[in-house]
């Protein structure tokens, strides 16, 4: 792979994630940023994937592909401990910020980056149009929501009554956390995320066995597929349900059409802001911080306006946020925010959590071969 040859006097170079539609819905926070100061921005799609391998040798020869890189928490934490990471803690008031979002990012009571805006995922999307045609209704216990589902299966043109999205494995441990909070409670999620409990323990076996594999073995879930993909054929009524993020109220044609609910009995969501930080080696360090400065006060109210994402810096209006976004928000209230686990947990884990989900939704009856692989990765 070939790597853009940086010299002083380029556009600074943010790097993240998104392509397609969430990329458009970035950019124009970059041209923003330019217009306001003059100052160019390229922006490059890399994968958190490939970041992971690819940042490390970097910076190992003291260079760097970017000069802003979105990433997760735990790899900017890691690399600021080696010296990688530029610190920051005089560019942003951590007052003006959700209290804890910034927490993963510190290291001996120093800042090493950024809590952009974040995505909740609040549970199962529909169409409220989809629901209404065929008289269905939210259910408010687990028994509501089973008899949902196979009420969906007999919906004529239904392939599954829940869309399972693929890719990297991501969209499957979405769904799995979700599960994990609604039937373990908030409690037993931290205590996974900081494995003072097994993956292979009763408790948790439980929840695999009794809720996530039960509902995979009466064929609830359909086929995994490429989640914007799956996206398309569930607004076009393949699917009855799909489990997403919020991004997903930017990705529709008719936002004003789409209803979410959690698992009846869920205290806590998942929120997961995306995270950015400078690497020791831009050889733009101060334009770098005027526009993290930017992306992390101004660049967020922009940002909410295009739907999609909720602001991790408190003084962005709740009139900036489309209605849809306004009722996400909502579904927080009373409800613990909680770190996304794997992306929290990261490394070797991260990669094992996926490959082993792939497996369970074609082999739902293999749970204690998953959580025995997953509990050997702390081994």
């Amino acid at each position: 792979m070939g790597f853009p040859v940086y010299s002083q006097g380029n556009p600074l170079t943010v790097i993240g994630p998104w392509s397609g539609d969430e990329m458009d819905a970035f950019l124009p926070v970059l041209k923003a940023f330019e217009e306001e100061t003059g100052i160019k921005v390229e922006f490059l799609t890399y994968r958190a994937e490939d970041l992971v391998t690819l940042l490390p040798a970097q910076f190992t020869a003291e260079s760097t592909l970017g000069d802003l890189i979105f990433m997760q928490s735990w790899f900017i934490q890691d690399q600021a401990k080696k010296g990688h990471v530029m610190e920051i803690s005089a560019v942003i008031a951590e007052d003006d910020f959700i209290p804890g979002s910034l927490d993963g990012l510190k290291v001996d009571g120093k800042l090493y980056g950024v809590a952009y805006t974040g995505k909740v995922k609040p549970g199962f999307w529909f169409r409220k149009s989809f629901f209404e045609k065929n008289q269905l209704t939210i259910p408010n216990n687990w028994e509501d929501f089973q008899a949902l589902l196979e009420k969906m299966k007999g919906i004529e043109g239904i392939s599954a009554p829940i869309a399972s999205g693929n890719g990297v494995g991501w969209p499957l441990s979405d769904i799995t956390e979700h599960f994990i909070v609604a039937f373990g409670g908030t409690e037993l999620f931290q205590n996974l995320l900081n494995h003072s409990i097994h993956w292979n323990d009763p408790k948790v076996k439980e929840i695999f066995t009794d809720k996530l594999a039960a509902l995979l073995k009466e064929n609830y879930f359909g086929e995994p597929s490429e989640w914007t993909m799956v996206l398309e054929k569930w607004w076009n009524g393949d699917y009855g349900l799909f489990f997403m993020g919020s991004w997903i109220t930017g990705m529709v044609d008719d936002p004003s059409d789409l209803g979410v609910f959690s698992l009846p009995g869920t205290q806590g969501l998942v929120f997961a802001p995306d995270y950015l930080f400078i690497p020791t080696y831009t050889q733009d360090s101060e334009n770098a911080k005027k526009l993290l400065s930017f992306l992390a006060i101004q660049g967020q109210e922009l940002q909410v306006q295009q739907g999609g994402h909720l602001a991790t810096y408190l003084n962005v209006p709740i009139e900036a946020y489309p209605e849809v976004d306004r009722n996400v928000a909502q579904l927080l209230e009373g409800k613990m925010a909680l770190p996304d686990l794997d992306d929290t947990i990261g490394g070797e884990f991260q990669s094992k959590f996926w490959d082993q989900l792939k497996l369970l939704w074609v082999k739902p009856d293999q749970v204690d071969d998953v959580l025995d692989t997953l509990e050997a990765v702390f081994e």
